[in-house]
């Protein structure tokens, strides 16, 4: 029997020649019945209208005649906001609801925001960062007034970044204004989702819902074999060597997505594909997030109509924008992820009903054990968890100066909102006091510059931010995204092509060459952080293929547990997938030469070389992890017998090299999670990585100002700037919360600190079985040579990597010998 008040959703469904599914009519009379909740559904199967009629239906009840703002909805990508609009607009003629949608983000112009400033639409699309701005201005409880709700859009893709943070913070103050608001988060992939309807609603948490899908996606992965498998795997050889096999996947489809892990890796293969197939120069088009937006926007146009055969893209198109016409996903290098692998692939078929389709491409063969796994895990239904931060003091501290500026706040009641929050739940009193007290008198160490005053306590108490000039600054600086300070990338003409990292563009001399979005440049002149830039002519030289820092993802702990049991399986003669049968001789002489560990045991593999004696540990936890663990084990072996020792990681284990000998080591004592903090920081030199950190967290929490509009300041400057601060808290205020948060924040960040101690503490279960081997295993080759590759300049390196890939081809093509047994030590 269906509810009545449901009657125009559907109507207007079945003129379009469609059925409603259960979970969108769930979701409609949830809202109606005024709860609150998180919305999971796979990609394509109706999120957005799910999340939208609830609103138009209690408002076409209430006859649609209030005017102002009704419905905030919060979208991660402020270039989804034009598309998330146009898909809200829709019905609303059809319904006859007189209401207006309109967008606010940072790309907003200043006709739209003279408008907004007299009186919001009945929709308004946001970014977390332009929520704090409406937040922060003076009538901001009266502009909210007459709020019923709130979607957050990709609720996964914020729920564990400071971002998600940002808005647990908005949202609470939302409701103190609203106690009745509703609160509704859309996600597609994620594992843990009853905590993330937990942190997305606060304390009320427990009373919400979860509204699921009942179908899930199909998605159909193949993998794209290698025509010749080299036994000895490392990382990165594939490579674009597999681009004639990817072009051909490419000409048997209309529309071809193909996703890259990292930004150089997309300006690689475009380079690659272009080289390989000129006739294609007007069918191929690059999306990444280093792009100008205008840039972005005409690819993203093309693929809405459909003229562009492929386009070679990064995480940028991960979300949210409905291309239908494309057919086919290619996914090149492993996707390190079940989550991030359905995501993509959930960008063909866009459509309910579709079957998804994703071709992957190896990097190196063990990544074709990767993707067979990652396709017996979404078999089972495992995906991967987000977990959301816990008091990220910077953020805090910019929403309180955010809400000072928005009227101001009472202390109490301020604590009681932020505590209503997941993040901040827990939040002491003595961490509180230390936050009043350091925005109004800059704390203990700055009390003495007027700048860091930024809040004033009024004679009622209330904390305000009563300067122009320090709210006017503050609103210009409000966000929490930190990534490398960006080098504009301009023709002389004025026209954008997008952003490198400083470190990069600084290293090419006027006149040098280099690629950037499947341009060749040349540079003409760097000045006031932008490059000047001209067409350059067609070379026999390579241009220069720019990288970023940090683009590495690690193996997620679900597909690395999923590797471990599909290679111990593939040992046991169990596995019989087109990517085992590929790989199943390199099996066979890691077998021969030593063993296939299984998800139990811990394999220890020792050898030695003319260079010394070298070590190969194998956990399965995701390279951060490994390089963490590689670098504890190095420096417990160097404490107790001092001597000089390498580390080398991947996703599947790490190395140990020494001159000196190796043998005998107490592995349960060098892998004990005990004292874990301690030895780390004595290992590390956490005090400058914490340093170098601290720039970022000092500019979430206002410190330092990046710059204004056209005078962006050198990363250089921001870093002096920021380290004179960290050196004088260091020094007069060792208590300081934020010293604190960037020690426990380079820990996370660089070794996955909670991974960490958990890979540690499972370790303790499994059996060791150290191996003696006589020469490299195909496991232990991409370690050595990652490990070679640091100390060896190109040439070098090339040369020493073909003799030893010689010398093991050699090997394993003889018969099996006893002496290339292992010796169990």
């Amino acid at each position: 029997m269906t509810d009545d008040r449901l009657e125009p959703a559907l109507r207007w469904f079945a003129e379009r020649g469609w059925e409603a599914f259960p979970f969108q009519r769930e979701s409609w009379l949830a809202w109606l019945e005024g709860k609150s909740g998180l919305l999971h559904a796979p990609t394509g199967q109706g999120k957005t209208l799910a999340a939208w009629f609830g609103p138009l239906l209690q408002a076409m009840e209430s006859s649609g005649g209030e005017r102002g703002l009704r419905v905030l909805w919060i979208t991660p990508l402020r270039a989804l906001s034009a598309d998330t609009a146009a898909a809200l607009r829709e019905p609303l003629l059809s319904l006859g609801l007189p209401w207006t949608v309109e967008e606010r983000t940072g790309d907003t112009g200043s006709t739209a925001r003279k408008r907004q400033a007299a009186r919001l639409p009945e929709t308004l699309v946001t970014t977390p960062e332009s929520m704090s701005v409406l937040l922060s201005q003076p009538d901001a409880a009266s502009r909210f007034a007459g709020l019923q709700g709130v979607i957050v859009d990709e609720w996964h893709e914020l729920m564990s970044t400071r971002r998600g943070t940002q808005t647990e913070l908005c949202l609470a103050r939302l409701r103190a204004w609203n106690p009745a608001l509703r609160t509704w988060g859309l996600s597609a992939t994620i594992g843990n989702l009853a905590e993330a309807r937990d942190v997305l609603l606060g304390t009320a948490g427990s009373s919400g819902i979860i509204v699921a899908a009942g179908e899930r996606r199909t998605v159909g992965i193949e993998t794209i074999i290698p025509d010749e498998m080299e036994k000895f795997p490392w990382s990165g050889h594939l490579g674009v060597r597999m681009v004639p096999q990817v072009l051909a996947k490419i000409r048997e489809a209309k529309t071809t997505l193909l996703f890259t892990n990292t930004r150089s890796q997309a300006e690689i293969w475009y380079q690659a594909l272009l080289d390989s197939a000129p006739d294609l120069a007007g069918e191929l088009a690059m999306h990444h997030g280093s792009l100008d937006r205008r840039e972005r926007a005409d690819v993203e146009a093309r693929l809405r109509a459909g003229s562009v055969r492929c386009v070679v893209c990064t995480s940028s198109l991960d979300l949210g924008v409905d291309f239908s016409p494309v057919e086919q996903v290619i996914q090149v290098g492993s996707p390190k992820g079940m989550a991030r692998l359905l995501q993509r692939a959930g960008r063909s078929g866009h459509r309910p009903g579709a079957v998804s389709r994703i071709f992957g491409v190896p990097a190196h063969a063990f990544e074709l054990v990767e993707f067979a796994a990652a396709r017996d895990a979404l078999a089972r239904g495992e995906i991967e968890a987000r977990r959301p931060l816990r008091e990220p003091i910077d953020v805090l501290m910019q929403h309180l100066v955010t809400v000072a500026c928005g009227g101001g706040f009472q202390p109490d009641a301020m604590l009681r909102e932020v505590r209503s929050t997941h993040a901040f739940a827990a939040l002491s009193n003595e961490s509180w006091e230390w936050l009043l007290g350091f925005i109004t008198t800059g704390g203990h160490a700055l009390r003495a510059y007027p700048q860091y005053q930024k809040v004033a306590i009024l004679p009622d108490g209330t904390f305000a931010v009563t300067d122009v000039r320090t709210a006017r600054l503050h609103r210009m600086t409000i966000g929490t995204i930190a990534s490398d300070h960006a080098i504009t990338v301009q023709y002389s003409s004025g026209r954008r092509l997008g952003s490198l990292e400083e470190w990069f563009i600084s290293g090419i001399r006027p006149g040098g060459q280099f690629i950037f979005g499947g341009r060749r440049l040349e540079l003409i002149r760097l000045m006031e952080m932008k490059a000047v830039v001209r067409d350059a002519k067609a070379s026999a030289k390579p241009g220069r293929i720019p990288s970023w820092q940090g683009g590495k993802s690690p193996l997620s702990t679900e597909l690395a547990t999923a590797v471990s049991r599909k290679l111990d399986a593939a040992a046991r003669g169990l596995a019989d997938d087109p990517e085992i049968r590929a790989v199943a001789p390199i099996l066979a002489i890691q077998s021969a030469w030593s063993r296939v560990p299984s998800p139990g045991e811990l394999l220890i593999e020792e050898t030695t070389s003319r260079d010394g004696s070298h070590v190969y540990v194998y956990p399965f936890a995701g390279r951060l992890v490994h390089e963490g663990i590689g670098t504890l084990a190095a420096w417990r072996m160097a404490r107790d017998c001092p001597r000089s020792i390498e580390v080398s990681f991947n996703d599947y284990g790490f190395e140990l090299h020494s001159r000196d000998d190796l043998s005998g080591a107490d592995w349960p004592a060098l892998l004990s999670p005990g004292d874990l903090l301690e030895d780390l920081e004595a290992c590390l030199n956490t005090g400058e990585l914490a340093r170098r950190h601290f720039r970022d967290i000092a500019r979430v929490a206002g410190l330092i100002i990046p710059g204004f509009p056209g005078q962006a300041k050198s990363a250089r400057s921001l870093q002096v700037s920021s380290g004179l601060l960290y050196d004088v808290f260091a020094r007069y205020d060792p208590a300081n919360l934020l010293l604190a948060q960037a020690k426990r924040d380079i820990l996370e960040r660089q070794f996955e600190f909670q991974r960490l101690h958990e890979t540690l503490s499972s370790l303790q279960e499994r059996t060791i079985v150290r191996l003696a081997t006589r020469r490299l295993t195909p496991m232990a080759f991409p370690l050595w040579a990652d490990l070679l590759s640091s100390r060896l300049s190109t040439e070098s390196f090339t040369d020493r990597l073909s003799r030893m890939l010689a010398d093991l081809e050699k090997a394993a093509a003889q018969p099996p010998s006893p002496l290339d047994r292992p010796e169990q030590l």
